[in-house]
């Protein structure tokens, strides 16, 4: 208790004095000639909706548009029950909710932390479970460190091939300071490699959080903040990490994805798009590395542009990249051309639609911040994928037929059992926190998008739940974390009903001999 005790008297103080520090060890590098700037529409390819699930025996399918939950469904109690295509639940561990991102490695998965309440009990910080059996997780530990106790967001990322977790400290959208590195070849009982630089609350890291992320090798670990200070934390001792390049991107950072030598990092922009960057020099170790900023993309069908996947089809780069308001969906980058990256197709869902933003705001009254949007999706191999799935939040987890990807399909999706008037029994999970408003304040952009283009029916946006401003009640789970794909498998987490693992149908999807989950970063 007396450890407890400091660690919250000085974790206030620590992430203060992160802010006081150099925000930057190198700057990024200009903007290669007429590059910058570049701004793209979906325009056509994001006004249609990837083909509904053909659903099999002992489903229980959506009662409406695709990836909608009716306001009827809410109010009768319909949505507490689920909504199940192609996808049985096969066991879980709800615990007190799931945070945001969540991890797994081997049999074992690692739930993020939301601050306050990670620095309470019964499980403070992030919670070890040992899925060894896949119907009844059950946990081993928890990590107490400050960045654990300081809530993870979505930093919380594994490389399986240094075995190796690492988190960092946001306690509220925004952190810094905090990093901890563990040791996770006993998954089960991580071992904390790092007690000086980053979990010392005396020896902060010179660095912003949010978002954070592993090069392919390893070696290096990206944390991103919210005001667009990018650092590259140089893991190659990991029991002494230090920063070894960072610079101010933009107005704006999110998360990112990393090309599989390392060289390109596609980071996210919350305003909506992206910035190439050429981080090879910090690949490669230079001395005083420089990053360059190869191009900007910008786009206003969807925003805070989540993540990306970089993928290859028959040798071409591709990104899968995810925005996470604004009913973006999943866009397809090529990204051939480093100058010239050009989305070619995407993937949304109906409710998605902007003939639909009117019935989304119909039914997702009350249900807090967030509506019908896409967070984190995970691919089942980085070359050629078959398939991919993403937590879609208040839709669940959905699953799409990738072979194609510009003809994408979905063949199965999840959406969990609500938690309706459960709010104070979840109190890591970002949703209840979350739900003190009612109303989904992500999806206005969208809403006026729809209402300029003449394709909004404020009549339609009208419903039983239209009052319900204050105060959500959690009549839907928020699934944000990526599924991890094991076999037919698939790991997840959500905010509510917390650790679940799920099984996809045969009927619908073979793994693929070489399946790799991988979500970019």
């Amino acid at each position: 208790m007396a450890r407890g005790s400091t660690v919250r008297r000085r974790l206030s103080c620590v992430l203060a004095l992160a802010l006081a520090l150099p925000t930057g060890v190198a700057a990024a590098g200009p903007p290669a000639p007429d590059t910058s700037g570049i701004v793209q529409e979906a325009g056509a390819m994001g006004a249609t909706a990837a083909t509904r699930a053909d659903c099999g025996p002992d489903s229980r399918p959506e009662t409406g548009l695709q990836g909608d939950v009716p306001a009827a469904d809410r109010d009768n109690g319909r949505s507490t029950q689920g909504y199940a295509c192609n996808i049985t639940r096969i066991g879980g561990f709800p615990g007190a909710g799931a945070g945001i991102v969540s991890a797994s490695y081997d049999h074992c998965a690692y739930l993020g932390s939301i601050f306050p309440t990670s620095l309470a009990g019964p499980a403070t910080g992030v919670q070890v479970l040992d899925v060894s059996d896949p119907a009844n997780p059950v946990p081993t530990t928890t990590l107490t460190e400050p960045a654990m106790l300081a809530g993870t967001w979505e930093s919380l990322k594994v490389h399986p091939g240094r075995k190796l977790l690492v988190g960092t400290g946001v306690p509220l959208n925004f952190g810094g300071g905090l990093m901890s590195v563990y040791d996770i070849s006993d998954c089960a009982h991580p071992r904390l490699l790092n007690p000086g630089p980053g979990t010392d609350l005396q020896i902060p890291l010179p660095i912003t959080a949010h978002e954070g992320g592993f090069s392919p090798d390893g070696r290096t670990y990206w944390s991103s903040g919210t005001e667009g200070v990018l650092s590259a934390v140089d893991l190659t001792d990991p029991t002494t990490p230090r920063v070894i390049w960072q610079g101010w991107i933009g107005l704006s950072g999110h998360g990112f994805g990393i090309s599989s030598d390392g060289n390109r990092l596609y980071l996210s922009n919350n305003f909506g798009g992206l910035t190439v960057l050429d981080t090879a020099a910090v690949q490669r170790r230079d001395p005083n590395p420089q990053v360059v900023q190869l191009a900007k993309m910008a786009w206003t069908d969807g925003w805070a542009t989540q993540h990306s996947i970089p993928v290859t089809y028959d040798g071409h780069p591709y990104l899968f990249t995810v925005d996470e308001a604004g009913s973006g969906g999943v866009k397809l980058i090529d990204v051939a051309d480093d100058a010239n990256p050009r989305i070619v197709h995407s993937i949304k869902l109906e409710i998605n639609l902007p003939e639909h933003i009117d019935s989304q705001v119909a039914s997702g009254m009350g249900g807090s911040a967030f509506a019908y949007e896409s967070h984190y999706c995970a691919a089942d191999r980085p070359a050629n994928p078959t398939a991919l799935a993403c937590g879609w939040i208040s839709s669940g987890i959905r699953v799409f037929d990738v072979r194609d990807p510009f003809d994408v399909h979905e063949i199965a999706y999840y959406n969990p059992p609500a938690m309706t008037g459960r709010n104070l029994d979840r109190p890591n999970s970002s949703h209840a926190w979350a739900s003190l408003i009612g109303v989904p304040v992500l999806s206005t952009p969208a809403v006026l998008q729809a209402a300029i283009g003449g394709q909004f029916d404020l009549s339609q946006a009208q419903s039983s739940r239209s009052g319900m401003v204050v105060g959500g009640d959690l009549s839907t789970d928020w699934c944000l974390s990526p599924p991890e794909w094991r076999g037919n498998d698939l790991w997840v987490g959500c905010s509510d009903n917390g650790f679940m693992t799920l099984r996809l149908s045969e009927n619908v999807y073979t793994p693929p001999a070489n399946q790799q989950s991988t979500i970019g970063s």
